[in-house]
């Protein structure tokens, strides 16, 4: 019967799923409401097998019954959020487009606002689309905008472009400064479609002069949307809302510590989890769900004799963005190889749980959560090397790491400035050795994945794992 009604939805009409993204990616999780509560290995199986062939690889990792609890709670909390965003529109309301460095809290606060992120939108393309979305790339590309523009944004804006598809009713730009590409592109987009954009600036002072310049272009943000909506924000509903992002933000940290335990019980696809909550549905209970869900497989891992015996070679951290496509050659491969993936540096928010006794201690959070996102905190700060290498050394010694990696992503210029900096100091204040990485994290032709791996394994085999075994003979000749 499952794979009945699973054969029903992808057998839909094609004009209607092939529009745009947005209307692709929401037929294809459509898929998801028929799934039972648990799924059987049998059932996973048989789904897999009438599948196209890109979201069918990617199903084969996230339904892997290790991850499959956390991985249905995620999907779930993604399904939920397109299927809001498609009733807010044909309900009349606003839907508005952020970039990942906007937390999406605010916007949950109104009844006539819903978030869209189209960072989020673009990886979903990548793993769950045939094709992974490079078509709505080459149509960006097509128009003249230059390959520079980032595709973490450009894949999702470009489907924008054609017609056809979702488009937003106002853009908040939250990124200038920190990631031009990204902010251009979005204010291309927002003239094409003639709709809004909703600037919250940030001062180049990481001092408390800044930090209060930036709290009062929020509050200017926080009126601009009410007046957007048509309504004024609730210290009721800003409370429940703030009161679920709470309750993730212990989550988050109970993640971090289980990440210190040797073998890491975190799956390493839980940091791609991480930031999709977090740029999505943090403040909702769809949120607080999954990130419950992966806590609990990762005490599960760590309580489990099996899985603590198991070898853990090498502990890595990307110290940027990870790569989003072909996750089932990734992780495979890094299981193989046994290295843990202990995260990246787009999930590094340091959340902060935020005082709830009234409605200006709300917001006041709510700013600073805003403040303390990865791109505006690193990469938007008065010194990119030094925001960016504090907080890296932080988590490398936190986390007990040996070995960064750094996807240096073709449109990130301004880190690619500062990257001799970072990785040199890095290797000063901990020994840890830094692999740099050119391609594209969102366009699998232009870095096959077996290039990426073929990069790392050399790494990790020519350089960490030798580093360990020198180590170890020091170590025994002192001994001696």
């Amino acid at each position: 019967m499952l794979l009945l009604n699973v054969s029903e939805v992808i057998m839909q009409d094609k004009e209607k799923i092939n529009r745009g993204l947005f209307n692709r990616i929401n037929a294809t999780f459509g898929v998801i409401k028929r799934f039972p509560e648990s799924l059987s290995d049998k059932e996973v199986e048989g789904l897999i097998k009438v599948m196209p062939q890109n979201p069918a690889q990617t199903l084969t990792f996230l339904l892997n019954a290790e991850i499959r609890d956390a991985s249905l709670a995620f999907l779930q909390l993604l399904l939920i959020w397109l299927e809001e965003a498609q009733r807010a529109k044909e309900e009349g309301k606003k839907v508005i487009l952020l970039p990942f460095s906007f937390p999406p809290e605010i916007i949950h606060c109104f009844d006539n606002l819903f978030p869209l992120t189209s960072e989020v939108l673009s990886t979903l393309a990548v793993v769950a689309l045939e094709g992974q979305g490079e078509e709505y790339w080459d149509f960006a590309m097509g128009l003249g905008l230059p390959d520079h523009i980032c595709s973490s944004s450009s894949i999702e804006l470009g489907s924008a472009l054609m017609g056809g598809d979702l488009e937003p009713d106002a853009i908040i730009s939250a990124t200038v400064g920190s990631c031009d590409a990204n902010s251009k592109i979005h204010e291309f987009v927002a003239h094409w479609l003639n709709i809004p954009q909703i600037f919250l600036e940030k001062p180049p002072y990481e001092d408390q002069r800044g930090f209060a310049i930036f709290k009062r272009n929020y509050r200017k943000l926080v009126r601009d949307l009410e007046e957007l909506a048509g309504e004024k924000l609730g210290e009721e509903k800003l409370r429940a809302v703030v009161e679920n992002a709470n309750r993730a933000t212990e989550l988050y940290y109970d993640l971090w510590e289980l990440k210190k335990q040797v073998p890491c019980p975190v799956p390493g696809i839980f940091s791609i989890f991480t930031c999709g909550t977090r740029w999505a549905m943090w403040g909702r209970k769809e949120g607080v769900r999954a990130m419950e869900k992966m806590v609990e497989v990762a005490r599960r891992n760590s309580e489990d004799p099996l899985y603590s015996s198991r070898e853990e070679l090498v502990r890595s951290f990307w110290i940027y963005t990870g790569y989003y496509y072909d996750v089932l050659k990734f992780f495979t491969w890094m299981e193989e190889k046994k290295v843990s993936h202990l995260g990246e540096a787009l999930m590094i928010c340091f959340p902060r749980p935020i005082d709830t006794s009234s409605q200006e201690s709300i917001l006041d959070g709510m700013a600073e959560s805003a403040w303390r996102m990865f791109m505006t905190r690193q990469i938007g700060g008065d010194s990119i090397s030094l925001r960016w290498l504090d907080d890296m050394v932080y988590i490398l010694k936190d986390l007990g790491v040996n070995c960064a990696i750094y996807p240096g992503h073709h449109a990130c210029k301004q880190t690619w400035s500062v990257f001799s900096i970072v990785r040199n100091e890095i290797a000063k204040r901990t020994g840890i050795p830094t692999l740099g990485l050119h391609g594209d994290c969102w366009v699998s032709r232009t870095t096959p994945m077996s290039a990426v791996l073929e990069e790392v394994g050399e790494f990790i085999d020519n350089v960490v794992l030798k580093r360990k075994q020198r180590k170890r003979a020091s170590a025994a000749e002192k001994r001696i």
